[in-house]
């Protein structure tokens, strides 16, 4: 069965453009050009995940994000917005949003939050398998060779997201917009290195050998195939 995508934006381009290549990635997409829109369509059915545009003509983004979450918390809401200070994402994320885009963005960025957000809500699977490796996205709990490995929360979206995209090469900025979102960390910073330095002491067997986070020269990391 298809994952259901609610996009709310004013904008009939970023509609139309989201939605086909919400398509293309295999998912079901509502659309809605106001938030009285939405929330008639909400009323009728829930969607997996909610993309919503901060700047609507019958409301603030946040405030509506605010409210959608309080009428249903386990609806993951990324919101989308053309505002790139770090107050404005911080008041996004305060708001219950599990995540904030800013506007242009690239496809393959926002196809992996997506990806990241249903894992963390509705998983597909209960569970994969890497190697020894079991990964149990409703527990979110890690498994090797039938022993748990404890990461911490980081470690774990960490790994999460090479699972989500397995076999595809992830680049640091990609790696740090995904998963650090807010945060203020640098592309000169090591921050990303030492935490797969840290996530492959706890799966891999050789460490200095690794066998499932892979190093792709000159572009950042993947998880074998």
């Amino acid at each position: 069965m298809k994952q259901r995508l609610l996009v709310v934006d004013d904008d009939p381009d970023i509609l139309r453009v989201l939605k086909a290549n919400l398509e293309l990635y295999g998912y079901e997409v509502l659309l809605a050009p106001a938030w009285a829109a939405a929330a008639e369509i909400l009323g009728r059915e829930l969607p997996d995940l909610v993309i919503l545009d901060i700047t609507l003509p019958d409301g603030n983004g946040v405030d509506i994000c605010r409210e959608l979450k309080g009428r249903y918390p386990k609806t993951p809401v990324i919101l989308l917005t053309a505002k790139d200070r770090v107050s404005d994402k911080v008041m996004g994320l305060e708001s219950g949003a599990e995540d904030y885009i800013v506007k242009p963005f690239e496809t393959l960025e926002l196809m992996a939050r997506i990806k990241v957000c249903l894992r963390r809500y509705r998983p597909s699977d209960e569970k994969a398998e890497v190697g020894d490796l079991c990964i149990d996205f409703k527990k979110r709990c890690v498994h090797r060779s039938g022993k748990q490995v404890e990461l911490t929360p980081r470690e774990y979206d960490l790994l999460c997201l090479f699972v989500t995209n397995r076999g595809e090469p992830l680049s640091r900025e990609f790696i740090r917009k995904t998963i650090w979102k807010g945060s203020q960390i640098y592309s000169w910073s090591r921050v990303i290195d030492v935490h797969i330095q840290h996530l492959r002491q706890k799966i891999e067997k050789k460490p200095l050998e690794p066998e499932y986070i892979l190093t792709v020269p000159g572009v950042g990391y993947k998880l074998m195939q």
